[in-house]
């Protein structure tokens, strides 16, 4: 009896304490209902939006966050130079959510244009092996392990999937190691067949030194060479032609130990090259018996085949560069009608991972000078290439195109700078382009007029593939009486390797490093974007050296050489 009243008193307090917990549910529910329901109606209208976004803590204002923005670049490289008359930056720390798709407060977001591509230019290619070729006569029934150091589609790791690919269209066997799998390149090595090692230690070792050679195509990938070189010890692991993509004393400093545990070392340019060998010489790295040689990275054939240059993988053979031409006319005009673009609207554009490295911040506030500010002395570092008879009159609008969003390579503090340049100057969020990361990239280079290449480092990778390909756009395409020129040039930081691909006043302008250019560039924007006819010169200019120098058979000429000898003395 006694037992069935102590049940009854518990089974009591239970049902209370039940009841206590089910009404405090019903009241959070409530009140998380009254929340969403709030923030939704703030977030479905313009005004809602920068209600939402002004009713937060005021950013303080400071030069120093720029500072802060570029540490990471700064910590392993030299100081940045004192910055004199500071530009005023927000930060942009909880205004990331607001750049998104159908928001207008930071630019528009627009892209990518694959569905625009296919339907013009047709399917794209793969890889297609000139069978007659040198390249495929010394890889042809060889076994190769090429070397990822991460998935990004981005200069080094896109170089490298295409070089594999064009190593299995020419009938060798292929595995590639990916150290990182970070970024979005794995589809598209699935895509073409390409197979990937499952892991970066011990099967990819054993996959390596049944190889005729293998081919790490980054410094990044010294760590790997050296566990590798530490697993089989002899010299079958020696079999290695390092292609390495970088020229930053940083990357010299992480792979220095393991240069010399190679067979060969490639470089991009003989710049390069002698600024590495020279770094070695300081630390007494002997070299002596590594082969070192120069291969070029190179505009692949489908991009060359839209910019109406012939490649010798004949992609487009059944068009032919006439009627691509034509095709490029009809892909701007549609990619720029999806982006809502008037004919005297000028596209500047910037691709590439959003880092401090790639000097975007600087490229933004050069763009606010021009568009909000407007205060640019009348003289730019630039010689007078026309005559005051062949200038254009016509009113240009200035539109700036910043890749890649999105990019898992991309720094969240950097974009957050960035954002708060475009709060400080709401006018700019006008002007202002975003496309998210790609590898189809024929669309961009078609709808833009300039390219910006902006390193903040002194001896940067500002040679990479990007400068290349929009080079090759350069060739002109006849539109109607003032209508905006698809003419296309670099404007390079004088660094690094830029010099070597721009000539200053020919293919395009360079201005000087970090925030002093930023005034430089903005006066060489602002001329290119009055001065139609400069584009169209310069930017042919530009597609010529491409076809003399940075074409696929340019590249695959230097590294069929490099790999025969490579071979040869394994």
């Amino acid at each position: 009896m006694e037992g069935k009243f102590c049940i009854g008193i518990n089974a009591k307090q239970l049902f209370r304490s039940n009841r206590l917990i089910l009404l405090f549910l019903l009241i959070t529910f409530w009140t998380y209902d009254a929340f969403y329901v709030q923030y939704y109606s703030r977030s479905t209208s313009r005004k809602g939006d920068n209600e939402a976004f002004l009713g937060r803590e005021r950013m303080r204002k400071q030069d120093d966050h720029v500072n802060k923005a570029v540490s990471e670049e700064n910590h392993h490289r030299q100081r940045v130079v004192p910055n004199e008359n500071p530009s005023v930056v927000v930060s942009g720390k909880g205004l990331i959510g607001g750049l998104r798709r159908n928001s207008t407060s930071y630019g528009l977001v627009m892209g990518p244009f694959d569905s625009t591509e296919d339907r013009i230019l047709g399917k794209r290619p793969t890889g297609v092996c000139d069978k007659n070729g040198e390249f495929a006569s010394v890889v042809r029934g060889r076994k190769f392990v090429v070397v990822m150091h991460e998935l990004t589609m981005t200069g080094a790791p896109t170089s490298i999937m295409e070089l594999a690919t064009e190593l299995l269209s020419c009938e060798a066997t292929v595995s590639v190691v990916v150290l990182n799998k970070k970024g979005g390149l794995m589809a598209e090595l699935v895509r073409r067949k390409i197979n990937v090692v499952k892991d970066k230690k011990i099967v990819s070792f054993k996959t390596a030194v049944e190889a005729d050679l293998v081919i790490p195509g980054s410094a990044v990938c010294a760590y790997w060479i050296e566990q590798y070189r530490a697993y089989f010890p002899g010299s079958q692991s020696e079999n290695i032609a390092w292609w390495i993509m970088e020229n930053r004393r940083e990357y010299y400093k992480m792979s220095k130990h393991v240069l010399n545990k190679v067979k060969m070392l490639i470089f991009l340019i003989e710049p390069q090259s002698k600024k590495w060998l020279a770094w070695c010489a300081e630390d007494n790295i002997n070299l002596d018996s590594q082969e070192i040689s120069v291969a070029p990275l190179s505009v692949n054939d489908e991009l060359a085949s839209v910019a109406g240059i012939s490649s010798s993988s004949d992609t487009f053979s059944s068009f032919g560069p006439e009627v691509m031409l034509l095709k490029r006319k009809e892909l701007r005009k549609a990619v720029r009608e999806e982006m809502g673009l008037k004919g005297s609207d000028v596209i500047v554009m910037c691709l590439g991972s959003i880092n401090p490295g790639k000097g975007q911040l600087l490229f933004l506030e050069s763009a606010a000078q021009m568009v909000v500010d407007k205060e640019l002395p009348s003289e730019a570092n630039i010689r007078e290439v026309v005559s005051e008879g062949e200038r254009v009159l016509q009113e240009w609008t200035l539109k700036i195109l910043l890749g890649s969003l999105w990019s898992k390579s991309n720094k969240r503090e950097y974009v957050e700078a960035m954002l708060g340049i475009i709060y400080q100057h709401p006018n700019l969020s006008k002007s202002v382009l975003w496309t998210p990361t790609t590898t189809r990239v024929a669309a961009l280079y078609s709808a833009a007029d300039v390219y910006v290449t902006n390193s903040q480092t002194k001896f940067g990778e500002t040679f990479g593939r990007v400068t290349i390909e929009a080079m090759a756009f350069g060739l002109p395409v006849q539109f109607q009486p003032y209508s905006v020129s698809p003419f296309y040039l670099v404007l390079g930081t004088n660094a690094g390797g830029t010099a070597d691909i721009v000539d200053h006043n020919k293919t395009g302008l360079l201005h000087p490093l970090r925030r002093p250019g930023n005034q430089v560039l903005a006066q060489n924007l602002q001329f290119l974007l009055e001065n139609p006819l400069v584009r169209k010169e310069m930017g042919a200019r530009g597609r010529e050296k491409v076809k003399k120098m940075y074409l696929k058979r340019h590249m695959l000429e230097k590294l069929a050489g490099a790999i025969s000898r490579c071979m040869t003395t394994i």
